[in-house]
């Protein structure tokens, strides 16, 4: 047992330097390590949900201070976002634990495939430059399928924890500024996560949901968010945000590996894996070097 608190523990550290630095990951990240000490996915998700209400709390309020929310668009985001928790959490109760890893592994990886685009493309604003940007109000956008997008954005909360993933690149593609998107999708998600905590706590009795497990989930977190503050403004966003997308596609790469006794080829799967990822975090400056050789005079 002791053991396996220490990487729950690691589980809330590593999740709320990513959060924290990104604006997004919590969820996957610390699913992706808690189902890797083998505790069962409804288990997994109740803790991760229990503990993002409480991050989530503190993220919203920081959010609300500095303006950088829309309450409009929270309330467009966490109806649907809590209706699709409730989906998921369905799903989750009622199929064997055993039967569903694969399925919340593919999960987990196509969540790692878009954080691993996101970041190969562009690079997002992050919190910190966002509370210094002047408060002109939320710009017009399109809100084509934003109820679609929040409602898928609660199922993948309510089986892996999975929201901001979904959410945030969703908003930031129909041109909403970044402050807006990430303070918007992270203040409704303390309605998704309290939705989908309280639904899963409902349906599993508390089964496998020990407290210490989601004390030391806590602990970890809060231990994190100081360095992950100081972190945010060192560090440049896409190699964590690169790093983020290794871990979760190598890791479940890892898991249906083992589920399908794939053998050998794992490894080729690997190397596949670290060679996307390396593209991934050179892409920018391999263009640029494409951009000033093709203008340079022959």
């Amino acid at each position: 047992m002791t053991s396996q608190l220490f990487f729950v523990v690691l589980a809330g550290f590593c999740a709320s330097m990513v959060d924290g630095a990104l604006g997004m990951g919590f969820g996957p990240t610390s699913s992706t390590i808690l189902l890797g000490t083998g505790l069962n996915p409804a288990a997994a998700s109740t803790v991760v949900n229990l503990a993002k209400v409480a991050t989530g709390l503190a993220a919203a309020v920081s959010h609300w201070r500095f303006g950088n929310i829309d309450h409009r668009l929270v309330r467009r985001l966490a109806i649907p976002g809590a209706g699709g928790a409730l989906v998921g959490v369905t799903v989750l109760a009622n199929v064997d634990g055993d039967k569903i890893r694969p399925v919340l592994a593919a999960l987990l990886l196509l969540v790692g495939l878009r954080i691993l685009v996101r970041f190969s493309v562009w690079l997002p604003v992050t919190p910190a430059a966002a509370e210094n940007e002047p408060d002109t109000g939320l710009p017009p956008y399109n809100e084509r399928g934003i109820t679609l997008g929040a409602a898928a954005g609660g199922v993948t909360n309510g089986l892996i924890g999975a929201w901001g993933p979904v959410v945030t690149p969703m908003l930031l593609q129909k041109g909403l500024p970044a402050r807006f998107a990430i303070g918007s999708t992270n203040t409704a998600e303390v309605a998704v996560a309290v939705v989908a905590s309280g639904s899963l706590l409902a349906s599993i009795g508390g089964d496998g949901v020990e407290f210490a497990v989601v004390m030391a989930m806590l602990i970890g977190g809060v231990a994190a968010a100081p360095l992950a503050a100081w972190t945010v403004r060192r560090l440049p966003p896409r190699p964590l945000g690169v790093a983020v997308a290794a871990l979760l596609l190598l890791t479940n790469v890892r898991e249906l590996a083992g589920y399908f006794d794939v053998g050998a080829v794992r490894w080729a799967i690997y190397l596949l894996v670290i060679a996307a990822c390396g593209v991934a975090l050179f892409r920018p400056r391999l263009e640029h070097r494409l951009r000033r050789s093709h203008i340079q005079p022959g």
